[in-house]
């Protein structure tokens, strides 16, 4: 992916005065590529300040579209964006498109997964994670390791906020600290709130260290695991300097999730939702919305369809996947693709 052509320098005057950044560490954030795994609240934030820094390419993934819901946190998103059910990567191209048009920013409306996770990281020379799941960051982990190409993860959830640098072969990796996903019942936006100045802080960190990175200040990059919960001002920061010998990942380099191990077809997917990728096809939208027009309410765009039939909603990309709204009952979710959409 080619960067911009050239700096506007009375755009980034203000930065390029700063002496961590200066012009030549400007020009380093012109030919840039990040790619951001999540472009919800932490995503739109991160996605938002990279772009306004002038970093020359960005990869937005997002599996989700724009609800009403998300405009108290998600800063790149508008009341229209959620009228029209916007896929969340698309929604944020389009704004990014018009403060600063003279960065390149891909769209990628998809789940990230084993198959893709090459192609759609590929260009990127550091990855930003925003995703809402374990799954996905452990995906991202494997990748990164297995490339030798640093990521930086992020979580918000209430007041709380976290991040994590991972520099392959200098720190510790995600398994290294956190060896399996955590057990039982994990607190979630839809489930105990989260507070934007929470998210924007993750983001503005997470940022911050991507920015280091990509103008050579590496030294000054954080080697902890920092979490902090704004309500109670409780702070920590747990030591990642080093890998863990007996890592699996980065130890061993047995990358069980890049290889797709019990990954499940069907998942939750928060906000009493189930989430349907066994199926990756084609899907003809405009014949889709006529099919299902007589037995419930559709609305249509170009890159997806949402479909109700009380009590579920349906919305279906065009490849395939698809998340139902309204239960988590997988079989419940199941049979409601398979008799509208097809097995």
């Amino acid at each position: 992916m080619a960067a911009a052509s050239q700096i506007v320098p009375e755009r980034y005057s203000r930065q390029i005065l700063f002496a961590g950044v200066g012009p030549e560490g400007q020009e380093k954030l012109r030919q840039a590529h990040v790619a951001v795994v999540g472009v919800g609240a932490t995503g739109a934030a991160s996605a938002s300040l990279l772009a306004r820094a002038g970093v020359g390419a960005l990869t937005l993934i997002d599996r989700d579209f724009v609800e009403e819901s998300n405009l108290q946190r998600q800063v790149l998103f508008d009341e229209a964006d959620a009228r029209e059910s916007l896929p969340k990567a698309e929604a944020a191209r389009r704004k990014i498109a018009g403060f600063n048009s003279e960065i390149e920013v891909r769209a990628q409306v998809a789940d990230l997964a084993p198959g893709n996770v090459h192609e759609l990281l590929g260009g990127a020379e550091i990855v930003l994670d925003a995703t809402d799941n374990f799954e996905t960051r452990y995906l991202v982990n494997d990748y990164a390791v297995e490339q030798g190409k640093p990521w930086i993860y992020a979580a918000a959830v209430g007041a709380y906020a976290a991040t994590m640098n991972i520099v392959p072969g200098e720190t510790a990796c995600l398994a290294c600290i956190f060896p399996e996903p955590p057990g039982g019942a994990v607190e979630t936006c839809d489930t105990a709130g989260i507070l934007n100045s929470a998210v924007n802080l993750a983001a503005s960190i997470q940022v911050t260290e991507a920015l280091k990175w990509i103008v050579g200040a590496r030294e000054r990059m954080r080697r902890t695991l920092l979490s902090c919960d704004l309500w109670s001002n409780e702070w920590s920061s747990v030591s990642a300097a080093h890998p863990r010998p007996d890592c699996t990942v980065c130890g061993a380099r047995d990358f069980v999730h890049l290889r797709g191990e019990g990954r499940p077809h069907i998942t939750l997917c928060g906000r009493n939702s189930v989430q349907i990728h066994e199926h990756s096809r084609p899907v003809d939208l405009a014949e889709m919305a006529e099919r299902l027009r007589p037995h419930g309410t559709v609305r249509r765009n170009e890159m997806l369809l949402r479909f109700e039939r009380r009590p579920l909603t349906l919305t279906l990309f065009q490849d395939g996947r698809a998340i139902l709204q309204g239960t988590t009952d997988v079989a419940q979710a199941r049979s409601f693709y398979a008799r509208f959409v097809g097995s």
